[in-house]
């Protein structure tokens, strides 16, 4: 038996106890069916073999992230200029300057998210007089956390806000003195309004949907992710804005699996939303790269507690209880697995009371379900919730917002927000996951960062040092431990003989570098299902191509996604891709192949300076 892929020259983080560490695998027909010593898996290979030497470099299972919204962040990635990453604000605004300059009307520069105004050195967002003159014509809309949007005169001038515009409930229109909207919104208590708003821009045509979809999976890629599980979002109506995922999973041109969570949009109507829905999918239906995965996070608008930590603790209605129950009993009984978001232990008490009063009735039995987020959850509400044997899903939203929690609740409250190691010690199934796109940013080493040092973006030092989690317990939160939350188990989430085959080539060592370098990982060579959908660096020759960005204006096309202290770790980084490089116009593809979000030096440094660094490279297009 002659494997497909052998990788030898590897330091193999297995995750498997009963073989720790390996130097070689092979794989056959997506699957792994060698892990151990470079001589034993060598003589798997034959004439059709690709060999793939690691040069001694760590390889992981592949990262799965257990909330996230790729589905709705692929619709719009080619649309959003990211600031996840971006070390100060001047370079910020900066690249801001060089996207509005470019855009064509009518369409927007948005900022969606990704990003807290305490990572920038100047630990502040623009002002709206700063935005203005950034771009007096051309949309701009910046969304900040759960808390508040930026928009420009156009962008008000493009969404219609005036004098005569009420305030949603929930939300509020700041005002001069005269009743104009000056272009800050605010979410008082929930992001009704900053989402609303948002929805109000263009959007891409379909084909520039499923180029902008691919890209943001290849992003993924980039840093290790094989594999979400898509929580759903607001104004991600099912089945219409599933159809370009769908194209792309019936292609078998997704390079992520997805397992995704169905979210009601229907405030009043949710228990038809999941009456239809339940009718219409057989629970955990698909294949092993496009497949349902339950309901959530929304289940009833009535039990969503944003967490908008520069707000008061939102009290739930008094209607949640009722309408909660409704539609859980009917998920129960079609055995439907289930998700919730729930930010306080308030809210989790009120919703186990009625999990509880279901169960009784209708036994959970085995199903899964769990809380997502949970960050004041107590202990006597994590012991109920593995009394009902569910699961908890932590974001690491306190690495972006961490500041004003702190200034509202205090140091103390923080030191274990959310507490993970009591989640762990009770047994309970725990995940981590990233809760991009809007909120906090999609790249995993963030979480990981956060969860083995405990600090912000913005460097604050949030949780205690007896509640942080060393390295191979962290990595196990994004690998293993979150098959249960997509029905995976004992499929994915380790190198083990017959698991998928899902892998990571890191580009340093996790387990060896600073804590303060975790961040800047990323993935030089990405496998899933036996499959090689990302290379760079030694591995650049392996990639498989990257589709030219389209629209030619597209943010992504000049500054890629998230921005790494080293320019050079980005998306079109391999020598492989220089080809999708030269179809973004780039002269230099050939000559130094470096990738297109290093260009944004090229914006936001003086233009001698950019010339020289260009030209160290040989590269002649400093001017893209």
């Amino acid at each position: 038996m002659s494997a497909d892929l052998i990788v030898t020259n590897a330091r193999i983080t297995t995750l498997n106890p009963a073989q720790p560490e390996a130097r070689a695998l092979a794989v056959q027909d997506g699957q792994l069916i060698a892990v151990g010593d470079d001589a034993e898996v060598a003589a798997m290979a034959g004439p059709a073999t690709r060999r793939v030497d690691a040069k001694g470099k760590r390889l992981i299972p592949g990262l799965i992230d257990s909330h996230t919204h790729l589905i709705r962040g692929g619709l719009s990635f080619n649309m959003e200029l990211r600031w996840d990453g971006v070390r100060s604000l001047a370079d910020a605004m900066a690249m801001l300057k060089a996207q509005v300059d470019v855009t064509p009307a009518p369409q927007w520069v948005r900022v969606v998210g990704g990003f807290s105004e305490h990572q920038f050195a100047e630990k502040r967002l623009p002002t709206l007089d700063e935005l203005n003159a950034a771009a007096p014509d051309t949309p701009v809309f910046i969304l900040h956390l759960y808390d508040r949007a930026l928009l420009n005169a156009a962008a008000l001038r493009a969404v219609g806000y005036g004098r005569d515009t009420p305030d949603p409930p929930g939300g509020r229109i700041q005002r001069a003195a005269d009743g104009t909207p000056t272009g800050l919104l605010l979410a008082q208590p929930n992001a009704l309004i900053l989402y609303a708003t948002l929805a109000k821009g263009p959007k891409l045509d379909p084909q520039d949907q499923v180029n902008s979809t691919r890209l943001f999976m290849r992003e993924l890629n980039r840093l290790g992710i094989t594999s979400v599980i898509d929580a759903g979002g607001g104004f991600q109506n099912y089945p219409e804005d599933y159809q370009i995922v769908e194209k792309l999973a019936a292609a078998n041109e997704l390079t992520v699996r997805i397992a995704y969570n169905l979210f009601t949009q229907n405030k009043g109507g949710e228990k038809g939303d999941f009456t239809r829905w339940t009718d219409m999918l057989p629970p955990l239906s698909g294949s092993s790269t496009f497949r349902h995965n339950g309901a959530g996070e929304m289940l009833v608008f009535s039990a969503a507690d944003f967490e908008d930590f520069r707000e008061p603790r939102p009290e739930l209605p008094a209607s949640m209880e009722g309408e909660l129950e409704e539609v859980v009993r009917l998920l129960v009984e079609q055995r439907w697995p289930f998700r919730l978001h729930a930010t306080y232990d308030e809210s989790i008490s009120r919703a186990l009371d009625v999990f509880e009063r279901v169960n009784r009735d209708t036994p959970f039995a085995g199903l899964h379900w769990w809380f997502d987020h949970a960050e004041t959850i107590s202990q006597p509400n994590i012991d109920r919730v593995a009394r009902l044997q569910g699961g908890i899903a932590v974001q690491h939203r306190m690495a972006y917002q961490g500041e004003v929690f702190v200034e509202r609740y205090g140091a103390r409250a923080a030191e274990a927000a959310p507490p993970i190691k009591a989640m762990l010690d009770a047994g309970l199934p725990v995940g981590a996951g990233t809760d991009a796109t809007r909120v906090a940013g999609y790249n995993p080493w963030v979480s990981l960062s956060w969860l083995v040092t405990g600090k912000t973006v913005g460097g604050l030092q949030l949780t205690a040092e007896r509640h942080l989690l060393e390295r191979h317990t962290a990595l196990r939160l994004w690998t293993q431990a979150n098959t249960w939350f997509s029905h995976d188990e004992g499929r994915k989430g380790q190198i083990v003989v017959g698991q998928w085959a899902d892998f990571a080539v890191l580009s340093a060592d996790y387990f060896q570098i600073s804590e303060t370098d975790i961040a800047d990982l990323c993935s030089e060579l990405t496998v899933m299902g036996g499959r090689i959908v990302h290379g760079s660096g030694p591995f650049a020759d392996l990639a498989p191509p990257l589709p030219p960005v389209s629209p030619d204006w597209s943010p992504v096309r000049r500054f890629g996604g998230y921005q790494h202290r080293n320019p050079a770790a980005g998306l079109f980084t391999r020598a492989g891709e220089r080809a999708g490089l030269a179809g973004l116009g780039c002269g230099c593809a050939s000559a130094c192949g470096v990738h297109a979000h290093a260009h944004v030096w090229d914006r936001i440094a003086p233009a001698e300076n950019a010339r020289s660094f260009w030209g160290a490279l040989g590269c002649s297009c400093w001017a893209f």
